[in-house]
């Protein structure tokens, strides 16, 4: 590998690395804490004129700043098959903790208004409409989430570092910005808080290896979007009752 300070196009790549790392836990903090007392349509305005950004900064750079012509690898069979596989291990894993100790113990008892005033501020006030949402966030936000983190930024990361840090740092990227989120919903530095975004950073890291072992984003996604649907589960469990 040559070094990376004498070439002005690894300058430029890190660069982008460092603003795709970044920017998801800047926005985050925009709507979820900067604007969290602001009317509902002010948050939605900027958090979909943040994800404009956030979704076309890696086409741009990879077309227009790389000139790269865009591939999409097709569904590899062990990929699928050790993606759900592992997406089911850790629904299984999320379903046994949140019965068997953290309802029992109250962990989330604290936190259910707050969830539930936010899930009412993005207008879902019926178990059809939080079904919908369930919907988009494990199918198509996986996508898009799979897309940004193991696509972009840990390919990006690939280009000027070894397989390891680059899995390392693309996790804890994916991790940081739901670290505000669970932090407003939990507390900071809470031991829940801490366990969760955890959790996160350790799906960062099998999604990152296994689309690297599969070089194909529909395992990492098969996975993610069984955890998201397993997630929205829980959070059922949690909000149902205010309806």
């Amino acid at each position: 590998m040559s070094s990376m300070s004498e070439s002005p196009s690894t300058r430029q790549d890190l660069a982008a690395i460092v603003f795709a790392l970044t920017f998801p836990s800047f926005l985050t903090w925009v709507y979820f804490i900067l604007l969290a007392e602001s009317a509902s349509g002010l948050q939605l305005a900027a958090k979909s004129i943040g994800m404009v950004i956030q979704i076309g900064f890696p086409l741009f750079w990879v077309v227009c700043v790389q000139k790269q012509r865009l591939s999409w690898s097709r569904p590899k069979r062990d990929g699928l098959l050790i993606g759900g596989l592992l997406g089911l291990a850790i629904v299984a894993a999320m379903f046994g903790a949140y019965h068997l100790w953290l309802k029992p113990s109250g962990a989330f008892d604290a936190a259910a208004p707050s969830v539930i005033e936010k899930v009412k501020g993005m207008g879902i006030d019926s178990t059809a409409k939080f079904a919908a949402l369930s919907v988009f966030y494990a199918v198509l936000h996986s996508l898009l989430e799979e897309y940004y983190w193991r696509w972009f930024v840990f390919a990006q990361l690939r280009r000027v570092t070894a397989l390891g840090p680059a899995i390392a740092i693309s996790a804890l990227g994916f991790m940081a910005h739901h670290v505000i989120v669970l932090s407003v919903f939990f507390g900071w530095g809470s031991f829940l808080s801490l366990f969760f975004s955890l959790g996160v950073a350790v799906g960062g890291v099998a999604w990152a290896w296994l689309y690297h072992r599969s070089r194909s984003l529909f395992g990492p996604w098969l996975s993610h979007a069984l955890v998201d649907a397993g997630i929205f589960l829980v959070g059922f469990e949690i909000v149902k009752s205010a309806w």
